[in-house]
């Protein structure tokens, strides 16, 4: 069985997450790819928070069609499919980086699950979590960092 690994084309674990993804720029997600899921995986769920400003959230994704690899296309956090929650801008879909000041870190969190959540409309990232454990197989992360160009 391969390593469950979540890796985006537009930037590398660690590396810097591009101007076209944040508030500074386009304001578009990133694309995602994904691949050695558990065999049993039915769906997959994402939150992509930020751990430098209280776990702000700031993408909400939910059932993702499943298998052992997948991804998302670039921009995909403004269209109508997968289901997208709420994040803390109080919008639905992608709000990308825009820290006041200083680096932050964004965290991709990808959850593999044995069967969709049940959940309708736009949850919230806690209602999607309070959801998760009944399903949850395992999950991967992605980390970068975005720093203000103002």
């Amino acid at each position: 069985m391969s390593e469950f690994v979540l890796e985006s084309p537009s930037f590398v674990e660690g590396g810097s997450i591009p101007i076209k993804h944040s508030c500074d720029g386009q304001d578009v997600s990133p694309a995602l790819v994904w691949e050695g899921a558990p065999a049993a995986t039915a769906a997959f769920a994402l939150l992509v928070d930020d751990p430098d400003a209280r776990g702000f959230i700031h993408w909400v994704v939910y059932n993702i069609g499943g298998g052992p690899a997948g991804g998302l296309p670039d921009g995909a956090g403004s269209a109508k499919a997968p289901p997208q929650g709420r994040n803390d801008f109080g919008r639905v879909g992608w709000g990308g980086p825009c820290p006041p000041r200083g680096t932050h870190h964004y965290r991709f969190t990808l959850y593999a699950l044995s069967a969709p959540l049940p959940l309708s409309g736009t949850p919230t990232s806690s209602e999607v979590r309070g959801a998760l454990a009944r399903v949850l197989l395992g999950h991967t992360t992605l980390t970068a960092t975005y720093t203000r160009k103002k």
